[in-house]
């Protein structure tokens, strides 16, 4: 299970005291991974009610990872 609390933490960094854009979210989508900006998550999850916080894979910035879902214990 994904701690909701750290995604949302980073979330909420980005959005507030950091450039979004800057920002570049992974997330499955059926047997896919798909990329995009924070901004253009937002409004593609509908603040998470069509893409979940649980399908988040991986979070980064710039070149830095800040968030990445184990994958063994993923599936």
């Amino acid at each position: 299970m994904v701690k909701k609390g750290v995604i949302e933490d980073i979330f909420s960094k980005a959005r507030f005291a950091d450039e979004a854009k800057s920002y570049r979210i992974f997330y499955r989508d059926f047997h896919t991974i798909k990329e995009s900006s924070l901004p253009e998550f937002l409004i593609q999850s509908n603040n998470f009610q069509t893409i979940p916080i649980s399908r988040i894979k991986k979070i980064k910035k710039s070149n830095t990872i800040l968030f990445e879902k184990n994958v063994a214990r993923d599936e």
